[in-house]
């Protein structure tokens, strides 16, 4: 559920309601969460302060994974096996930073943020 504005609705000290005295702002909107997912390629775009627009990762196949060398390639993401951001993540298999994925190169760990840069980039472990 969207979070509420801060310091609009609160009360007075003797307990009394407080009437806000204006409505809210367009950045102080808050929305769902996205919690990147393994599959078929899908982006949110979200328009951010000052007009600018942002890429979240909604689902994806692949990752850029680099290796030991500095190699980069585009590998496919098999699952999700482990995430130290939520236990339960791992079940579901949501894609974080941090999290270890199985990929075609072999286990990776995630070093982007997918719902903040749009990609998911990984270093071999």
């Amino acid at each position: 559920m969207p979070k509420p504005v801060e310091n609009l609705l609160k009360r007075k000290k003797t307990g009394g309601k407080r009437r806000h005295m204006r409505g809210r702002r367009a950045y102080e909107r808050d929305g769902f969460p996205l919690e990147p997912l393994v599959g078929e390629p899908k982006r949110k775009i979200f328009r951010v302060r000052g007009g600018n627009i942002r890429v979240g990762v909604v689902s994806d196949n692949y990752a850029n994974v680099a290796d030991k060398q500095g190699k980069v390639s585009k590998v496919r993401i098999l699952r999700v096996k482990s995430s130290p951001a939520n236990r339960d993540y791992q079940r579901r298999g949501v894609i974080t930073m941090g999290a270890i994925i199985e990929t075609e190169l072999g286990d990776a760990k995630v070093t982007s943020k997918p719902t903040d840069n749009g990609v998911v980039n990984a270093v071999l472990i």
